[in-house]
């Protein structure tokens, strides 16, 4: 039982940062568009590992154990696996710049993403996630 209210609680706190990420493309935040999408990858991806009784470590980014455990994953999360990985790990590298940019080149965040990239990443999510929400609530 615990299992399934953690994997929801994942789930409804990934579509929270969803929606931060859509506001902060509204407001041509691209920083805060991928920060707070990748945020809500990483919450929706461990949601779907949770429910599958997967135990992921305590990082941003899950891809190995995505790898890994394969064969554990509902099929709707297979049949996208390869994209949930490369976003997943493609994202978590971009936290901290997402944040705090490029300290060392002096680029701050606002100037490290573009409209272009936010966008793509933010459609690429949703989609992603709209997957993962109904994989997780047709498990339950």
């Amino acid at each position: 039982m615990r299992s399934r209210d953690m994997a929801i609680d994942c789930m409804e706190r990934a579509l929270r940062c969803l929606e931060e990420a859509e506001l902060a493309f509204s407001k041509d935040d691209y920083a805060g568009t991928v920060r707070r999408s990748q945020e809500a990858l990483e919450l929706a991806t461990k949601a779907i590992l949770r429910i599958s009784g997967i135990e992921y470590p305590r990082e941003h980014d899950v891809s190995p154990v995505l790898k890994a455990e394969k064969n554990r994953l509902p099929s709707s999360i297979t049949d996208n696996l390869d994209d949930i990985i490369k976003l997943s790990s493609e994202l978590a590298s971009l936290r901290g710049p997402a944040m705090y940019g490029y300290e060392r080149e002096g680029i701050p965040s606002k100037e490290a993403f573009k409209k272009e990239y936010a966008f793509e990443v933010l459609v690429n999510v949703k989609r992603l996630i709209t997957i993962m929400k109904k994989t997780l609530y047709n498990t339950l």
